[in-house]
């Protein structure tokens, strides 16, 4: 008895150690997720800086990247006999479809699909402007009813996992008038099969418009593309007419709707809502003209002062930061029609403040809602008479506009390490703002706190409590929130009291079995009902803890390439404690300098063994934080200040290259390269001399022809993982 009672204790022990680590393994993928997420808000400030300036710059040559970001004119546009415009060889062994598509032409699809052929770029074309006609005969919010079919299966996000996509079908049946489905957005974007997912969806669209509904998530946006991989994924399948097609996507995407509502009773929307949602107007705004939530107004290079660079604050977040929900948090109330203002703090790309909900809908505190501007730099002081306009990580600033008609919202903004920052944006727009409306709905997540604050850490939209769903559910007569957006480690979660249902559809999003995922079915009871599954070619070979050990190491290794690409705003922190140079702070400092640096929201203490070793007197030695990693082996000769800059906006700059290189050979010239590199650095806040970006430039032109490969550029700045080389 004795035994068992001791394997007994053993056992619940090891299981609990090992429920821990997977649920701080959890918490580091979804903090680094949104960290990206913030990281990509401020990217899009620098885009549209770029769209709107770049000519200006530019003294010779055409506008780089407009072409690819800003719409042109459609080749396709008015056109019905577009098939004939792109010839099909005889050696094309892929899929051929034709139009109007049948069911065989679905399932001719299914199957290429499944072998990994790619659709020709004529059929691809073709398809994306029957959707496009399509879609614009459809009203914003759809309406459907259980009462022509058993049951409505709705789907959440699958990112361009299409295994996700055909085991959904295997498990629960091909669209059709008898399995009707609502795919509630996010099909493309971080999955390797964006294309061949959202060319299914589309075609069974075209197939059963009346039972096939796709609602419009966050990452159908060009500019969300441009960082996740759709907008490169497109271009490397069709090097010949992908902009072309990415052209299409862009208004496609814009036209999809934005919201479904079955039998009146249940509302499904990607994100959410917040207070101030209202849908009697979401469902008049012109949707086709948003193409992009995250496009910030227009304004001329001469109505920038930039005159003023921007320096680095040093100044710490506020201790004293009241939670989503507090006082502080967005006005409660009925709507009226009045000026809106929004709150909305700011973390930059530097500090890459993040964090995300727990897996019961809890948002972690912010670090900063206080109503009252913060202080940008003891040389930048706050004014209310200029108006702030974010450009990645830094500010410009030009006088408020000031006609009486002028809606203010609280918009993030790029700031400076450690720094937190209001930042006024002034939008000329009816009171209600079309834009401001979709990024409620698509960027929104619940919270069970009472009330409406801003979404911190995405950056974008608002956390909604129980509150503010039962205000919109009683208002309009439903009874039920159906919405995705956030993965969830069992497909689906529900909260609010059951009025909100969150549903996940891409399994293993994070890592090889880190997660499964689900669709909800509902019938004329209205009664959701759960399947779960996982794709798996491995982990079914696995054991739990194989499984829990194999995603704890994938996210360390995220976390300690994040560790490492603010490796200088980190010393600089532990050095305000070591006073005498020792190389050791306590854990509590440690874990104090890491937090108020990445801003991630993490159980340090608990992460401490795999990040730092202890000195022998028990507290932290900070320089191993760094042991683990360490730059390429093909470094250029280039300023630590440099180099350091350009492994932590690897990926922005990599968007950058790929936007520049327009023909995607994967080369562009010394003068384009140093032209956008200074134009990025400018806004980066970092000071880095034309001298270092000139070295920089020739060093990397390896063969001297005159052109530079950014992928191997790029690839020298890679982050290599000590331990992984010894494995190998």
């Amino acid at each position: 008895m004795k035994a068992a009672i001791l394997i007994q204790g053993w056992y619940r022990r090891y299981m609990a150690r090992l429920e821990m680590r997977r649920r701080y393994t959890w918490n580091i993928f979804q903090s680094i997720e949104y960290a990206g997420e913030q990281d990509q808000l401020q990217l899009s400030g620098f885009f549209s800086f770029m769209l709107d300036n770049f000519t200006h710059l530019s003294s010779s040559g055409p506008d780089l990247i407009s072409q690819l970001l800003e719409p042109v004119v459609d080749p396709w546009l008015g056109r019905d006999t577009g098939d004939q415009l792109i010839p099909v060889s005889e050696s094309y062994s892929g899929p051929r479809i034709s139009f109007p598509l049948s069911v065989s032409d679905t399932n001719t699809l299914l199957t290429a699909f499944k072998e990994r052929q790619t659709l020709h770029a004529r059929y691809a074309l073709q398809l994306l402007w029957e959707t496009k006609k399509l879609l614009k005969q459809m009203p914003n919010i759809v309406h459907m009813s259980t009462s022509y079919a058993k049951e409505i299966t709705i789907c959440g996000d699958l990112h361009g996992h299409l295994d996700d996509l055909l085991l959904i079908f295997y498990k629960n049946g091909l669209p059709s008038a008898d399995t009707p489905y609502v795919f509630n957005g996010d099909f493309v974007d971080r999955g390797k099969q964006s294309m061949e997912v959202v060319l299914i969806l589309f075609a069974y669209l075209l197939l059963y418009p009346n039972h096939m509904h796709l609602n419009r998530g966050n990452h159908e946006d060009y500019i969300m593309n441009l960082r996740y991989g759709f907008t490169k994924e497109v271009m490397q399948k069709y090097k010949t007419h992908g902009r072309e097609i990415l052209q299409l996507f862009q208004d496609v995407f814009s036209l999809l709707p934005v919201a479904t509502v079955i039998d009146s009773k249940v509302l499904i929307v990607h994100g959410g809502i917040s207070d101030q949602t209202d849908l009697d107007f979401l469902n008049s705004i012109e949707r086709h003209k948003v193409k992009s939530v995250l496009r910030l107004p227009r304004h001329s290079l001469e109505q920038l002062d930039l005159s003023r660079p921007y320096k680095q604050a040093t100044s710490l977040r506020s201790a004293d930061s009241p939670r989503p929900g507090s006082s502080h948090s967005r006005r409660q109330g009925p709507r009226t029609p009045t000026k809106r203002k929004r709150g909305l703090s700011h973390q930059d790309s530097a500090s890459s403040s993040s964090s995300s909900s727990s897996s019961l809908c809890s948002p972690r505190t912010p670090s900063c809602l206080s109503p009252r501007p913060c202080s940008l730099s003891p040389s930048v002081p706050f004014s209310a008479d200029v108006l702030h306009v974010p450009f990645l990580d830094s500010l410009s600033s030009l006088p408020p506009p000031s006609p009486p008609r002028v809606e203010q919202e609280w918009k993030q903004a790029s700031g400076s390490s450690l720094t937190l920052v209001y930042v006024y944006i002034y939008i000329y727009s009816e009171p209600l703002s079309p834009r401001l409306q979709m990024v409620d709905v698509l960027w929104s997540d619940p919270k069970p706190q009472e009330g409406c604050s801003p979404n911190t850490f995405r950056g974008g939209g608002c956390y909604y409590g129980p509150d503010v769903t039962q205000r919109l559910l009683l208002h309009h007569g439903y009874q039920l929130l159906i919405r995705s957006h956030e993965c969830k480690q069992e497909g689906y979660e529900i909260c609010h009291g059951g009025n909100v249902i969150t549903i996940f559809s891409a399994s293993n999003y994070y890592e090889e079995g880190s997660n499964r995922g689900a669709y909800v079915k509902l019938g004329p009871d209205l009664v959701p009902r759960f399947y779960q599954y996982q794709v798996s070619r491995t982990t079914r070979k696995l054991t739990l803890t194989q499984r829990v050990r194999a995603a704890e190491g994938s996210a360390l290794r995220a976390l300690q390439e994040k560790l490492f690409s603010h490796r200088s705003e980190l010393l600089t922190g532990f050095l305000q404690y070591d006073h005498n140079n020792t190389g050791c702070v306590s854990v509590s400092e440690w874990a104090q300098v890491l937090e108020t640096v990445l801003r991630l929201d993490l159980p340090w203490r608990t992460l401490r063994p795999h990040l730092a070793h202890l000195a022998p007197d028990g507290s932290v030695d900070y320089p191993s934080c760094f042991h683990y990693m360490g730059p390429g082996p093909q470094l250029p000769q280039v300023t630590p200040n440099l180099a350091e800059t350009v492994v932590r906006y690897r990926t922005d700059l990599e968007i950058i290259f790929n936007i520049i290189d327009k023909d995607h050979s994967g080369l562009i010239s010394p003068d384009e390269f140093r032209h956008t590199w200074r134009l990025f650095s400018a806004h980066l806040g970092v000071a880095l001399d034309d001298g270092a970006i000139d070295d920089l430039a020739r060093s990397i032109d390896f063969n001297k022809d005159g052109s530079i490969d950014f992928t191997e550029f790029l690839e020298a700045f890679r982050v290599v993982h000590k331990l992984d080389k010894k494995d190998h």
